[in-house]
C-alpha cells in the first residue's frame, strides 16, 4: 500500500471515529487489518500510528480490541524490518583481523525474553524509567513493568511501552497523582503476580484487556475463575451459619429503623465474605420486625 493510498484510509477513519456509528469504524479497521502492514516511515508520514494507537483505549470494546491488534501487527513488521537491516549492515562490514576482546552484545530489547521469567524485575531489565519527567510517575510505571513483565516472554520494549500506557491510563482515571492512584497502581502489580491467576497478565498483554480497562476493574474482576469461586463457596458458607439463631441479640439504639423511625433495633454481626472484608451486621427492629444487613 503507498502512501497516498495509506493516507486516505486514515482519514477516512480518523472522520469515521468522530461521526459514524462504530459499525463503520469497525469495518474500516478490519479493511486496514488485511492490508499489507505499512513501513515506519509510511506510519511517520500519514501518522496512521498515532490515529490507530489513540483508537486502543475507545469506549467500545470491539473497537480498541480491533485497533490494539493492528498495532501490535505494524509494531511486529517494523521490529522485523529493523533486525533485517542490522542483519544486512553485519554482512556488509568488514571483518577485523584481530579482535582483542569480544564484541559487546547488541541490545536486546525489541528481542522476545529469554531469562527466567518469573524474576524479571525493572532493574535486572536494565529500564530507564525515566519518563513523564515525574519521579512518583516514573516509580508507578516500575511497578507496574514488574507486574506485567512477570512470566512474560514478550520484549523488554513492548512490556515498557504497555506500562506507560496503564500508568497514564490511571493517572487519568485518578486525576492525577492522588492516594487512590497509588494504591490502584500497586493493586494492580499484586493482581498480576498472582501465582494463580496468570490469564490476568496475557490479557492485559494480548490487549484483550485495554489499560482503560484495566485501571477501572474492581478486585472481584482482576481474581481468577478460581479464586471467585472460592469467594463464593466461603459467602455462602458464612450466610448459612450466619442464619442459625443466635441465643441472644444486642439492642442499639443508636440504629434507625428505616420502615417505622424507632431506635429500639437488635443486631449481630457475622464474617458473610473473605477474612479480609468487614463483617455483615443484621438488623431487626423490636417495635415494626422489619429487618435489614448491612457491612
Amino acid at each position: 500500500m503507498d502512501d497516498r493510498s495509506l493516507t486516505k484510509r486514515i482519514q477516512t477513519l480518523h472522520k469515521a471515529a468522530a461521526k459514524e456509528p462504530p459499525s463503520v469504524v469497525l469495518q474500516l479497521l478490519e479493511e486496514l487489518k488485511k492490508e499489507p502492514a505499512p513501513t515506519e516511515e509510511q506510519l511517520r508520514s500519514t501518522k496512521a500510528g498515532v490515529v490507530v494507537g489513540k483508537m486502543r483505549s475507545n469506549t467500545n470494546k470491539d473497537i480498541a480490541r480491533l485497533a490494539t491488534e493492528i498495532v501490535s501487527k505494524w509494531r511486529k513488521n517494523v521490529d522485523s524490518a529493523k533486525d533485517k537491516r542490522k542483519v544486512e549492515l553485519a554482512k556488509d562490514s568488514p571483518t577485523p583481523k584481530s579482535v582483542s576482546s569480544p564484541l559487546p552484545p547488541s541490545s536486546s530489547s525489541n528481542k522476545p525474553y529469554e531469562g527466567d521469567t518469573e524474576r524479571r524485575h525493572f532493574k535486572t531489565d536494565k529500564v530507564d524509567l525515566k519518563r513523564t519527567g515525574h519521579q512518583a510517575r516514573d516509580g508507578c510505571i516500575g511497578v507496574l513493568y514488574n507486574g506485567l513483565a512477570y512470566r512474560a516472554t514478550e520484549s523488554v520494549e513492548e512490556v515498557v511501552r504497555l506500562a506507560m500506557e496503564v500508568e497514564a491510563a490511571a493517572f487519568r482515571v485518578f486525576k492525577g497523582d492522588t492516594p487512590e492512584y497509588r494504591q490502584k497502581i500497586r493493586g494492580l502489580m499484586t493482581s498480576l503476580k498472582r501465582k494463580d491467576n496468570p490469564a490476568l497478565g496475557k490479557r492485559v498483554r494480548s490487549g484483550a484487556i485495554t489499560p482503560d480497562t484495566f485501571v477501572k476493574m474492581t478486585d472481584v474482576e482482576l481474581a481468577s475463575d478460581a479464586q471467585r469461586a472460592e469467594d463464593e463457596k466461603l459467602q455462602q458458607e458464612n450466610m448459612k451459619k450466619a442464619q442459625v439463631p443466635m441465643a441472644e441479640k444486642s439492642i442499639s439504639d443508636a440504629l434507625k429503623c428505616g420502615k417505622c423511625g424507632q431506635k429500639k433495633v437488635s443486631y449481630s454481626q457475622a464474617q458473610t465474605r473473605s477474612a479480609d472484608e468487614p463483617m455483615t451486621t443484621f438488623c431487626e427492629c423490636t417495635v415494626c420486625g422489619n429487618r435489614w444487613k448491612f457491612s
